[in-house]
């Protein structure tokens, strides 16, 4: 299973929100190279980067950001936050991000998430975050009509092979990770799955590497200091 850290930006700064409001946003550093160097030293190979203020607005607000990280190298980056447009994805990966995370888009234009997947394979991935059970879009202030796991299947048959999926309500909370969701996701052969929100404990990693998990994000359990980044990758991750 690959583990990655996660970097949130707001405003250039690295910060965590709870349960997905901007309104219980936390502060955790200033520079976020200097956060990349300290997960790199730790063994990570791979980030996962989240323009939230993009996410909100779909402007290109911490951009800067990403291209320091992605120029200072080590990392294999995934970037999502306001990826609204073809122009957006090229943009990232002219940087050398390795993967651009359709969210929004993916809900509310279909056929260009479609077309995404099949022009540019697995430099595409899709982030369904949901909460009590439906896909949310606009940074998370709104609720579709979908069910997430159904939406997951819609987007396989689709061409789409890696998905983030965050159960909102855990997000931020520390209160463990949805793992009877992930297993429901694990049947969803041949599709990629990468666990996000609330992921808090070793346990629940080894459990969601033994259900066939791809991928696990890990947030303000780092940031608290409940996981430490360098024991959960000698444990769990892939290829270490």
């Amino acid at each position: 299973m690959q583990i990655f850290p996660a970097i949130d930006l707001s405003g250039g700064q690295v910060v965590r929100l709870y349960q997905g409001d901007y309104n219980q946003m936390t502060v955790y550093g200033s520079d976020p190279c200097a956060v990349a160097r300290e997960f790199i030293a730790a063994g990570a190979k791979y980030l996962h980067v989240v323009d939230l203020d993009g996410a909100k607005d779909g402007t290109l607000a911490n951009f800067d950001s990403i291209a320091a990280i992605a120029k200072q190298g080590g990392l294999y980056l995934e970037v999502g936050g306001g990826i609204r447009t073809e122009e957006r994805i090229r943009q990232y990966l002219d940087l050398g991000v390795g993967r651009c995370i359709l969210g929004t888009i993916a809900v509310k234009d279909f056929a260009f998430t479609e077309r995404m997947a099949a022009g540019y394979g697995d430099q595409i991935a899709v982030g369904v975050d949901a909460r009590d059970g439906y896909v949310a879009v606009n940074g998370w202030k709104e609720l579709s009509a979908e069910r997430g796991v159904d939406f997951c299947r819609r987007l396989y048959d689709a061409g789409v092979r890696d998905v983030i999926y965050t159960d909102i309500s855990r997000d931020g909370a520390e209160q463990g990770t949805n793992l009877e969701l992930y297993r429901e996701l694990a049947g969803i052969r041949g599709l990629r799955v990468t666990a996000s929100g609330g992921v808090s404990s070793l346990e629940e990693l080894e459990e969601l590497q033994r259900i066939g998990t791809y991928a696990a994000i890990l947030g303000k359990a780092l940031y608290t200091g409940r996981l430490d980044l360098k024991m959960v990758i000698d444990a769990v991750q892939d290829g270490k």
